[in-house]
């Protein structure tokens, strides 16, 4: 297993990373964002209105989303799953803080074993997949610079350890093109969960990743609608690459 060095490039990553975190979550503290209707809070709404009290947290890398939804006024049970080493310190250490809240050390995907990220210059573009030139045009800086193996678990398997009832339970998977083998591993659960949440990407920026129309599609297949959908990644020129979409069930509309 080869370590990821700790370069000077990782360690500015990791500052703005905690620096939006920090400006971010002092704007939602008093209801404010850079933009009107901040996503946070609109996503902790329709939790609440869907009776959803616990969050199972994929991908959660240093616990940007969790912390973003707690701010927000979501006061539930969270999750959050993390593989690469130095991300998970830093999830424990902010949910150390937060007796709701429980960090576990691995990553997901369609069956339990072990498997290897390729760890990106920035953390959170880690992924199991290859990154394509698309990615690396658009986000200078996102390159791989070492692999991790990991331990690697399912959504099933997680619900069954950790007690979750899925009806009242946000499924949120944000794992760079790995989306569609986590969705596997859940099985027929997907479409028993009150709410899923998934990183949905327009074009390929992770070798063989499922696109937003495939995934969609599937969402739709087990019965859910497309409740709030989030820009994301765009590249230089505008284009949107990637959005955060929040699929709630067809019969709780």
């Amino acid at each position: 297993m080869t370590q990821p060095a700790v370069t000077d490039q990782t360690r500015s990553n990791r500052l703005r990373e905690r620096a939006k975190l920090f400006v971010r979550g002092a704007l939602h503290r008093v209801d404010l964002d850079v933009s009107r209707g901040p996503y946070p809070k609109r996503l902790a709404r329709t939790l609440e209105s869907q009776g959803i009290d616990t969050i199972l947290d994929i991908g959660a890398n240093v616990g940007q989303f969790a912390s973003m939804t707690r701010r927000a006024g979501f006061s539930g049970r969270m999750i959050s799953c993390e593989p690469l080493n130095g991300a998970y310190g830093e999830l424990t250490s902010r949910a150390s803080r937060d007796p709701k809240w429980t960090p576990l050390h691995t990553a997901v995907g369609s069956s339990a074993g072990t498997t290897t990220i390729n760890v990106s210059a920035n953390s959170f573009s880690s992924s199991v997949l290859t990154m394509t030139d698309e990615h690396l045009t658009s986000a200078p800086g996102s390159g791989y610079i070492a692999q991790e193996t990991v331990a690697l678990t399912t959504v099933r398997d997680l619900v069954a350890e950790q007690s979750v009832v899925p009806a009242r339970t946000l499924l949120k998977i944000d794992t760079q093109g790995f989306e569609d083998e986590v969705l596997s591993g859940a099985g027929d659960l997907i479409g028993a969960f009150g709410a899923v949440q998934l990183e949905l990407s327009f074009v390929e920026l992770y070798a063989g990743q499922k696109l937003f129309d495939e995934l969609y599609q599937r969402m739709r297949g087990h019965g859910y609608h497309l409740h709030i959908i989030e820009p994301g990644f765009s590249d230089p020129a505008g284009r949107l690459l990637q959005c955060d979409g929040l699929f709630v069930l067809d019969e709780v509309q």
